[in-house]
């Protein structure tokens, strides 16, 4: 059954059992990093036809974005083993933002997202995005929180920038600049 009812009064469980409320910072946390995962989805699914290469990278992120939200969900130890980011997966990240960088032209102000539905919405990942990591980096200051977390997060959000560009650019279209 989908529902349980043992979340009518407000309460969750974390991973490990512990019930805590839903408007707990480690909800907040891997609620929002959720929430960026369905947004990384529906890019992915808009750039299938045209990028299968970014399409791919798209849902190994999404598996990632998963990890991250377990580790945030996991409130003390388990008696299990959890899932863990891949050591590369910061790299991989870097890799992929530094080959999208040589094919695009240097900018000296602002982008105002647009240019294209799937560009526009790699601009949504990207503040969801931003916004999952002020929420890692508030949980952090009373929970431990793995380095890797953050610095994947951060990284992540520079590659939904970078990709978002390069869906514009590479399409023949033109940013548009806050001058």
């Amino acid at each position: 059954m989908i529902y349980t009812k043992t979340g009518d009064k407000g309460t969750t469980s974390l991973v490990g059992g512990t019930r805590v409320l839903k408007c707990d910072d480690r909800v907040e946390a891997y609620g929002t990093v959720d929430e960026l995962n369905s947004h990384v989805g529906l890019l992915a699914e808009l750039i299938r036809q045209d990028d299968p290469k970014y399409y791919a990278f798209l849902k190994k992120v999404q598996r990632n974005l998963f990890i991250v939200q377990t580790l945030l969900a996991t409130e003390k130890e388990v008696p299990y083993e959890l899932p863990t980011l891949a050591d590369d997966a910061v790299s991989e990240l870097e890799q992929a933002i530094d080959q999208l960088q040589e094919t695009l032209p240097k900018f000296r102000h602002f982008i105002i997202p647009g240019g294209n539905v799937a560009s526009t919405q790699g601009h949504v990942c990207r503040t969801v995005c931003r916004r999952a990591e002020r929420c890692i980096v508030r949980l952090a200051q009373e929970h431990p929180v793995a380095d890797d977390v953050c610095r994947y997060v951060n990284r992540l959000s520079d590659f939904l920038f970078i990709l978002s560009r390069h869906l514009v650019v590479a399409r023949g279209q033109e940013e548009t600049f806050f001058e």
